[in-house]
């Protein structure tokens, strides 16, 4: 340890000792300049010069830095951090695209499990019906799939369809199945009266309510997802200020015009810098932490008295009813029906008493739902899981760069934005907007707009996860506030099609320091 602490002085002498004097040669500097493809050497120095020329990387010494060369190492500085952030966060937004389309292939799964038990349904109950029923049967999971993803579909008119669809074939195959064949047209009058007639009883009314319930939450969930893409992509592409492009270039390269190619910012002044570039991005911070919380009580309503699996496994059973009300109702339902449409001309079926034998009580299929019951409840635990370890990631951020990337180790010498020195001696400011104000490094004069508009999505997705404010009619990638009926109509955010990327393991919230002095 000795021999380990004379040597790390003697370097840090070494370099005290050449930051007041003028660099001997540019070669190292042409050489990194090239090896970074920061710009073509071609125009470099080779030796230092007089540099009265530069804006940022000043010196009363002679420097190996151009005019030319600072502009092309401020748009380095600039995509090097821009970089530092796309990595940082690659595996946040892969964990929560990835879940995207496992919720989606979720729901896809359990619209065709529905379809599949409704259809199994009906052929054990009304097989003579079933082999018809099924185009019904499969528009009407089909919307709702589409319903769940964002589409702007009304659920009342979805299953109003459905059992339009439906009343036709159950009042031909079972309320009155001597019919035979019946002419288009009388079909299309049985049609249009369902609903005056509320042959299904409450039936209808009650799948809507409960799809309109439970698969808004859905939607929810899915326009969250999306809109956590879109604040990820937002922040990664996050646009710096003159005076922070400026203060970064002062960080990153400026010392390589004093012959410095290996020097790194001292810890403080890291911070200070990238608290500062950083600072609106920080404001991000306690609505995310909120947005992590409001998914984890969304998915406790999802897998409780609104629980969209049970509710989408279990509309066999609602339609079942429908049909066994229409059937129970059968002779005055067929008085109705003949009072508006009239009685048609009668062509025997082949074979009535089949179809009178296919109108049977209905098999359980208990076992079936048991099976499929959990999916949801397992893609949102694990997604939770791994979410959770994310949740200070905008508060911490500044601080892990400088950490893990950007700051010199403790105890080594430094640069300072002048000089090589042994320690920074300025004072070292906390996250946020209001901190910069003290900020020796950076001036932080507004706001990000774009910041704030994403802010606004989250706060307005957190009521929404919350229950707070009913998701409106919009398109997919528009997010309102307003109100709306029971059902509710939600949409989803922007996700690019960049998602498919591995990074950095999960964010833990940093505790503000600054360097030895």
């Amino acid at each position: 340890m000795g021999l380990q602490h004379l040597i790390c002085c003697l370097l840090v002498a070494a370099c005290v000792g050449l930051s007041s004097a003028s660099p001997t040669s540019c070669d190292e500097v042409r050489k990194v300049f090239h090896l970074r493809q920061i710009g073509p050497v071609k125009s470099l120095p080779e030796r230092p010069r007089e540099g009265s020329d530069l804006q940022v990387c000043q010196s009363r010494n002679l420097t190996c830095c151009t005019k030319k060369m600072e502009d092309r190492y401020q748009v380095a500085a600039q995509r090097d951090v821009q970089n530092l952030l796309q990595t940082s966060s690659a595996s946040l937004k892969f964990l929560i695209s990835r879940n995207v389309a496992a919720f989606q292939e979720t729901f896809e799964s359990l619209m065709k499990a529905s379809e599949n038990l409704t259809n199994l349904l009906l052929q054990a109950s009304y097989r003579d019906m079933a082999g018809e029923a099924s185009v019904p049967v499969r528009e009407l999971f089909a919307d709702v799939g589409l319903f769940l993803i964002g589409s702007d579909l009304d659920v009342d008119d979805v299953t109003s369809r459905f059992f339009d669809a439906l009343f036709p074939l159950v009042y031909n195959r079972v309320v009155d199945p001597g019919l035979g064949h019946v002419a288009p047209g009388y079909s299309e009058c049985v049609r249009s009266a369902r609903r005056d007639l509320t042959p299904f009883g409450s039936s209808p009314g009650l799948l809507a309510n409960q799809i309109g319930r439970s698969g808004v939450e859905g939607r929810v969930l899915l326009q969250a997802l999306h809109l956590g893409v879109e604040v990820i992509n937002t922040t990664d592409h996050l646009v710096f200020s003159r005076e922070c492009r400026k203060a970064l270039l002062r960080m990153q390269y400026c010392p390589h015009c004093h012959g410095f190619t290996l020097s790194k910012p001292c810890m403080g002044y890291c911070l200070n810098v990238m608290r500062g570039c950083l600072a609106s991005m920080a404001e991000v911070d306690p609505h995310w932490r909120e947005f992590v919380r409001s998914l984890e009580g969304l998915s406790a309503r999802m897998h409780g008295t609104q629980d969209l699996e049970q509710v989408l496994l279990g509309v066999h059973a609602v339609v079942h009813d429908a049909v066994a009300h229409a059937q129970k109702n059968g002779p005055h339902l067929s008085r109705q029906v003949y009072k508006v449409c009239g009685r048609p001309s009668r062509q025997p079926a082949q074979s009535v008493s089949d179809q009178r034998d296919g109108a049977r009580e209905s098999i359980p299929l208990k076992a079936s739902v048991r099976e499929t019951g959990n999916a949801l409840v397992t893609v949102t635990t694990e997604f939770l899981n791994s979410l959770r370890l994310y949740r200070t990631f905008y508060g911490g951020l500044a601080d892990q760069l400088c950490v893990n990337q950007l700051a010199s180790a403790d105890g080594l010498a430094c640069w300072n934005g002048a000089d090589v020195v042994k320690s920074y001696t300025l004072r070292v400011v906390g996250n946020g907007i209001k901190a910069q104000a003290a900020n020796p490094e950076v001036k932080v004069k507004d706001e990000d707009p774009v910041i704030n508009q994403i802010i606004d999505k989250l706060k307005h997705i957190n009521q929404l996860l919350q229950g707070k404010s009913i998701p409106k009619f919009g398109t997919l990638d528009l997010i309102e506030t307003g109100s709306g009926n029971g059902e509710g109509r939600g949409y989803s955010g922007d996700c690019d099609d960049e998602d498919g990327c591995g990074g950095s393991g999960g964010w833990r919230g940093q505790e503000e320091g600054r360097d030895g002095l």
